[in-house]
Formats: C-alpha cells, sequence, structure tokens
C-alpha cells in the first residue's frame, strides 16, 4: 500500500499525464509509446501513478489502482 492511498491525497496531473493515464488499460510495453510518452511515462512512475514491471529484458508499463 502507498503513502498517498493512506492519506488520501489527489495527486496533481496534467492534461498529458491524463490522457496516457486514459490509454492505459492493461500492461504495455513501454518501448511502444513514443520517446515523449515515455518522457511522461517516466514522470508518472516517480509519482506513483504507473509501475514499471522488468518482463524478459524489457519493461512494461502498468496503471495504479486509486479510488
Amino acid at each position: 500500500m502507498k503513502i498517498n492511498e493512506l492519506i488520501d491525497i489527489k495527486i496533481y496531473t496534467t492534461n498529458e499525464e491524463q490522457k496516457l493515464l486514459d490509454q492505459l488499460d492493461g500492461p504495455s510495453y513501454i518501448s511502444l509509446f513514443n520517446e515523449r510518452d515515455q518522457f511522461i511515462l517516466n514522470n508518472m512512475i516517480k509519482k506513483s501513478l504507473v509501475s514499471k514491471i522488468a518482463k524478459n529484458g524489457t519493461y512494461l508499463v502498468v496503471k495504479n489502482d486509486y479510488k
């Protein structure tokens, strides 16, 4: 459980981040995104909005579930 889940903090997201969050329905390879989207995804990983999973030498990104 993440700290922001415990204390119920709203995490600010930009329009670009929200667009990417809406696109992520399940696990997606980070290499399928363009360079700008990968940069945004890395920022969202730092904000704990998405998780980065290593699988067979590649990376997947998965949206974290928040209510």
